[in-house]
C-alpha cells in the first residue's frame, strides 16, 4: 500500500475505548466506516466480532487494539506509529460458519458465526440431539446440555472452555464439540473437515426444547439446524507480524 490509506477508528461503549479513540481521531485523519480502506476496532474480543458482523459484505480488512479484556483477536494498543503498522501488518483470512436453523413454527433463519454456532438445552430437561455429518448419522442419540461447531478462530473461546481441541487456523478443520455430555459417555467430539456440512437434529423438541446460537444471534426452539462453511464470504484480520493470530494459537496451547 504506497497511498494514504483511508482509515476508520470505531470504539466500543466502554470509557477506555472511547476515550483512545477521541485521541486517535484528533491525531489521524479518519473517514467513515463505509468509505474506509481499513477499519481500526477498539475494544475486546466481542466489538471485534461485532464490528466483522457488520462490515462483513464489504470485505474491509479490520485492525483491532485491545481496550477490553482478554484481546485474543486484537492487537496490543498503542497510540504512536498506526499508519506504519497498518503498512507492515500481516493478513489472516477466515470464513465463517453458515447457521440455518430451522424452528417449531417451521421458518427458517440464517446467521453467520465467526466463532462457533452452538445448540444449548432451553429448561431443566437434558437435550436429545442426533448428529449428522454430510448426511450420514454418525450418533442416533446424544444427551447433553448442547453441543458447538467452532472455527479455528473461535476454538479457543467457548469451545476451548468446554474442553473442545485449539486449532491452528491453516488446518482446514471444524471442531464439534459436545457441551455437558451424559451419554454417549466420555464422548469429547470430533474434528471435521472445514468443507462437510453438520446437521444436528432435536429430538423432543416439545418437552426438551433447543435454542440455537450463531456467535450472539439466537434463535428459540429448533427443531433442526445445518452448520457448514461459508466460502463465499471472506474476512481478513490485520495483525502485527509479532502478533499474529497463528503464533497466539499455537501459545494458547502451552498455558498452564
Amino acid at each position: 500500500m504506497n497511498h494514504a490509506l483511508r482509515v476508520a477508528i470505531v470504539a466500543s461503549a466502554h470509557d477506555e475505548a472511547q476515550s483512545a479513540a477521541v485521541r486517535m481521531k484528533a491525531a489521524y485523519p479518519t473517514v467513515a466506516p463505509e468509505e474506509a480502506e481499513v477499519i481500526v476496532a477498539l475494544g475486546g474480543d466481542g466489538f471485534m466480532l461485532e464490528t466483522l458482523h457488520r462490515h462483513m459484505q464489504r470485505h474491509v480488512p479490520i485492525f483491532g487494539m485491545n481496550r477490553g479484556s482478554v484481546g485474543f483477536l486484537m492487537n496490543t494498543f498503542e497510540e504512536a506509529g498506526l499508519m506504519e503498522r497498518l503498512q507492515r501488518a500481516e493478513a489472516i483470512k477466515l470464513n465463517p460458519l453458515l447457521m440455518s436453523a430451522h424452528d417449531r413454527a417451521g421458518q427458517v433463519h440464517q446467521a453467520h458465526a465467526i466463532n462457533e454456532v452452538s445448540l444449548l438445552r432451553e429448561t431443566r430437561y437434558a437435550a436429545k440431539l442426533r448428529l449428522a455429518i454430510d448426511g450420514i448419522v454418525r450418533m442416533q442419540e446424544m444427551i447433553c446440555d448442547g453441543v458447538l461447531v467452532a472455527t479455528p478462530a473461535g476454538s479457543t473461546a467457548y469451545n476451548f472452555s468446554v474442553n473442545g481441541p485449539i486449532l491452528p487456523l491453516n488446518a482446514r478443520v471444524l471442531a464439534l464439540t459436545p457441551i455437558s455430555v451424559f451419554r454417549p459417555r466420555h464422548w469429547r467430539g470430533a474434528i471435521l473437515p472445514h468443507d462437510v456440512q453438520v446437521r444436528v437434529e432435536v429430538l423432543f423438541p416439545e418437552t426438551r426444547p433447543v435454542s440455537a446460537v450463531a456467535d450472539y444471534t439466537e434463535v428459540r426452539s429448533v427443531v433442526r439446524v445445518e452448520i457448514r462453511e461459508d466460502r463465499a464470504v471472506a474476512l481478513t484480520l490485520l495483525f502485527d507480524p509479532e502478533h499474529n493470530l497463528e503464533e497466539r494459537i499455537v501459545k494458547e496451547q502451552f498455558l498452564l
